[in-house]
Parts: C-alpha cells; sequence; structure tokens
C-alpha cells in the first residue's frame, strides 16, 4: 500500500533549528513536512531552501513570529491552492494523485493564542470551502487547551465555535496525547476515516517545547467506485425514522447520565433506527459525508445539550 511519510511540528523559530531539521529529513525519508511559528521574512528566501523539497510558504506579515511552511518531495505533483480570504495564516497545497488515486489536500494552520474572532471566521471559511473539494489532512497548532476530545466539549466559546466547525465539515481529530505541556495543542484532522495512520507523538525539533507528530497519508484513496456497502438515504424511511427515535422519552432516559454515558446512549438508538429505516445499498463515492440525518437543526440540539453540561 502506497503511503506519504510526514511529519508536522511547531517550531517556534526556525532560524537556529534549519539544519536540525534538515537532517532529520534526511533520516526519515519524509514525503511532507509541515511546520508552523517558521518566524520568516523575506530575508530568509535563501537559507529555507531544502534539495529534493519544494517549499509553500505563508509568513506573519506586518509583524514577526507566526508563519506556516510545508516542504513537499519535488517528485510529488503539487501546488498551493489559491483561497479567499488569504489573511487567515494557513496554507494549502494539493497533492494530485496518480491513475485513479485521489488527490490530496494538505493544510497547515497556526492560530495565535491571542487571536481574534475575525481571525477564526476567516480560517472557518476556508476551512468549509476546501473540505468540499477532495480528501483532506490538515495540522497544526491551535491552540485550544481547553478542549476534551475524548468528549468533544469546551469551557471557552470561542473553543465551542472551533468544535462546531469541525463538526459541520465532518472531520475527524486523531491526536490523542499530549503534545506541549501536558495538553494537546497541536492537532491533526481528516474528513475521511483511515486515511491517516501510524500518528505518533515523540521528541522535539532542537529546543522546541512542541513535541513532532508522526503520521502515514494513504496513497490508494480511490476515485472509482468501490463495492463497500453504505446505508441508501435515498430510499430511507425517514417517517419510521423520526417514529422510531421519537417514541423513546428522552428527558427520562438522559436525566440521570452523564455526558459520555448519555452520548452512548443517544448514539446508540439512534443508529439503531438509521438501520431500521435505511436500506443499505453499494457505496458509489470515494468521499463520505455526514449522515442525512444529521442536519443543522439536530447539530444544534446536540450543541445546546454539551453545554448544558
Amino acid at each position: 500500500m502506497a503511503q506519504l511519510k510526514c511529519m508536522y511540528t511547531d517550531a517556534h523559530i526556525m532560524g537556529n533549528k534549519q539544519e536540525k531539521l534538515e537532517a532529520l529529513v534526511q533520516q526519515e525519508n519524509y514525503d511532507v513536512v509541515a511546520i508552523t511559528e517558521t518566524w520568516w521574512d523575506d530575508s530568509y528566501d535563501w537559507s529555507a531552501a531544502m534539495g529534493g523539497y519544494k517549499l509553500f510558504r505563508k509568513d506573519r506579515k506586518g509583524r514577526r513570529h507566526g508563519g506556516a511552511a510545508l516542504y513537499i518531495r519535488e517528485s510529488l505533483d503539487s501546488v498551493e491552492l489559491k483561497v479567499i480570504n488569504s489573511k487567515a495564516e494557513c496554507l494549502w497545497t494539493r497533492i494530485r494523485g496518480k491513475a485513479n488515486e485521489a488527490d490530496i489536500l494538505v493544510g497547515v494552520w497556526h492560530k495565535p493564542p491571542n487571536q481574534n474572532d475575525e481571525g477564526h471566521e476567516l480560517f472557518y471559511k476556508q476551512l468549509a470551502d476546501v473540505s468540499r473539494l477532495v480528501v483532506l489532512v490538515l495540522m497544526g497548532d491551535f491552540n485550544l487547551p481547553d478542549i476534551c476530545w475524548e468528549l468533544n466539549t469546551a469551557e471557552k466559546r470561542q473553543s465551542r465555535r472551533f468544535l462546531e466547525s469541525i463538526e459541520d465539515n465532518s472531520l475527524l481529530q486523531l491526536v490523542n496525547e499530549p503534545t506541549r505541556g501536558g495538553a494537546p495543542l497541536d492537532l491533526l484532522f481528516t474528513n475521511r476515516e483511515g486515511l491517516v495512520g501510524d500518528v505518533v507523538v515523540r521528541g522535539c525539533l532542537g529546543h522546541s517545547d512542541h513535541e513532532i507528530i508522526d503520521i502515514s497519508i494513504l496513497r490508494d484513496v480511490r476515485r472509482a467506485i468501490n463495492k463497500t456497502s453504505t446505508l441508501d438515504f435515498r430510499r430511507a424511511d425517514f417517517g419510521l425514522f423520526r417514529r422510531l427515535v421519537w417514541s423513546i422519552p428522552w428527558e427520562t432516559t438522559l436525566e440521570n447520565k452523564g455526558v459520555r454515558e448519555g452520548w452512548t446512549y443517544f448514539k446508540k438508538e439512534v443508529l439503531s433506527a438509521q438501520e431500521q429505516a435505511d436500506p443499505l445499498c453499494q457505496k458509489a463515492s470515494w468521499r463520505g459525508g455526514q449522515p442525512a440525518w444529521l442536519n443543522r437543526k439536530i447539530l444544534k440540539g446536540i450543541r445546546e445539550k454539551r453545554r448544558a453540561y
């Protein structure tokens, strides 16, 4: 199975770590290297290059710090994706697939800890636009330590808004270990289950206080129709589905359950109703999505229930 070997790190000043990065890339033979907090400007044009790799950069304009970069092996057919609202400190690069392999979009984002709501919304708009295009892998320093990924809950308003964007775009978060100071600040998302594997948090680049994240991106993501069985929502009996769901006394059933236990019960009952109301068919698309019944109204109800806890 063809794979792309990838690395992500928050460098916190690349200038004094370039030699260490090049030695690590040569040793590990990475195909893709994603970096945040490069602190680069025009004076680094000559020193940031790396033999055998294309370099894509998004430097912070007007002041120091920040920045994002992607090194992609020259043998891969890659091109930067130009997006609207380019003020957001993120970078998107499309790696074109060969033969019947799907293109893969690799993104990297650095969110400053004190970024305002406008900066967040610019990124969310970009994410909504690009997540509809191709299979997606997104890495970065998200600086959201109050999020509990096990329960999908957050204490702060900005973090809850971030979770809403992740849900709206049907993204999966795959980092389950702390990456800086006991908190999972550096995260990894994909919109396709099974696309990313071998997620390993290990060591640091130089004296950076962020851990390196190693991943593998699987390249046999097909454009062609496959033979996987899936639920056929076009022929679903939504009347039966509603009756099955509404027959459950949710308020009394969930009254004394905690968040985790309540979510487990809710998911079990909804999936059971879905299986009874929806026939199976052969999957006809390489990209999945959220179930047809999971509309904005239901998502809003889930969020309100989560906030109540």
